[in-house]
């Protein structure tokens, strides 16, 4: 294939929201679903989701061109590997992200350009609320919402835990720690390991049930508070993933001081996150960055912008152990008068 001009490069990239709107429909849909089984026809794929049918042919064939589905010389759709990725019960599935990216983050994409003039968070401006709050009340949404972050979690919880020695910890508070993930991940790695998950209290009861099935919740106390309130969890580490980048500096140093009030003398600090390379180095987290300003309200910070923070709350970056992938563990310590 020859290699794309500039301006059919640039092409490519200011359509790419064409593609990523049709995979959300047809996630919405559930068409990967409706395959599993085999081929079908677009008539019956249209009955089974009340659309229609002309129309989700054209979705149908589009995507095929892309390499999401395959039409037959019978002209039924069956899935690719890439459609097979859409199925709601697929281990590695990217369903919940592909139906969460389609609808509230698409939603405050498309005020990007007023959220760069004026520097304030779209969704709270589209929705009249924050979004930790609107999902607090819409618990579909907070459902799709976690297994999106499950989609993801899953293998960074992996390249962590490959990347980063736990022993010698027996107790690891996962702050922040959402459905229970993290949480579950880390102690099957460790059995003698006994961890504390912290979150509000309605979040902390979606992980209840996930670490009965894991098998761990013998080993898991479940403590529900507020982070910006107090922090009362004493631990050997204090674990948190995607939790800091929700927030800006102040709320970020907020988090991190009731951290520091709570933990013991000798207790880590493990954060882990994107840290952003200088320069132009390609990076996710430049990306991701975009949507932490449109969304929470948060930001991706660079190992200066780190260290800055950690200095604020009264730590000391002692160091940063990167990950296969683009995430690093920022390891902190409380810092010595």
């Amino acid at each position: 294939m020859p290699e794309l001009t500039a301006p059919e490069q640039m092409a490519r990239m200011i359509t790419g929201s064409w593609i990523s709107q049709a995979v959300y429909v047809v996630a919405k849909l559930g068409i990967a679903d409706r395959l599993k089984d085999g081929p079908k026809g677009v008539e019956e794929l249209a009955q089974a989701t009340d659309t229609h049918a002309r129309s989700l042919y054209r979705l149908l064939r589009a995507l095929a061109s892309v390499g999401v589905f395959s039409e037959d010389s019978a002209g039924k759709f069956q899935l690719t590997p890439l459609a097979e990725t859409l199925r709601s019960d697929e281990p590695n599935s990217q369903w919940a992200m592909a139906v969460m990216m389609g609808e509230e983050h698409y939603q405050s994409w498309g005020e990007l350009l007023a959220s760069i003039r004026t520097g304030e968070t779209a969704f709270d401006r589209i929705y009249g609320q924050p979004i930790f709050d609107y999902l607090s009340e819409r618990p579909e949404q907070a459902a799709v919402f976690d297994a999106a972050m499950t989609s993801i979690h899953g293998r960074e919880t992996q390249a962590f835990l490959d990347a980063y020695d736990l022993s010698g910890i027996n107790v690891l508070a996962d702050i922040g720690g959402g459905n229970g993930r993290n949480l579950i991940g880390i102690l099957l790695r460790y059995p003698q390991m006994k961890g504390l998950l912290f979150d509000l209290p309605h979040v902390i009861e979606r992980a209840r049930l996930n670490l009965e099935q894991a098998g761990v919740a013998d080993r898991c106390q479940l403590i529900g508070g507020s982070f910006f309130d107090s922090i009362p969890v004493e631990a050997d580490a204090y674990f948190m993933r995607h939790i800091i980048h929700d927030w800006n500096d102040e709320k970020s140093t907020q988090i991190l001081r009731n951290i520091r009030r709570s933990m013991p003398e000798q207790a880590k600090l493990l954060v882990v996150e994107h840290v952003l390379p200088a320069g132009n180095a390609p990076s996710f987290g430049k990306l991701l960055d975009l949507n932490m300003l449109l969304l929470p309200g948060g930001v991706e910070r660079t190992e200066d912008e780190f260290r800055r923070l950690y200095a604020t709350a009264g730590f000391q970056l002692s160091r940063i152990v990167s990950t296969q992938g683009d995430l690093s563990v920022v390891e902190g310590q409380r810092a010595t008068a």
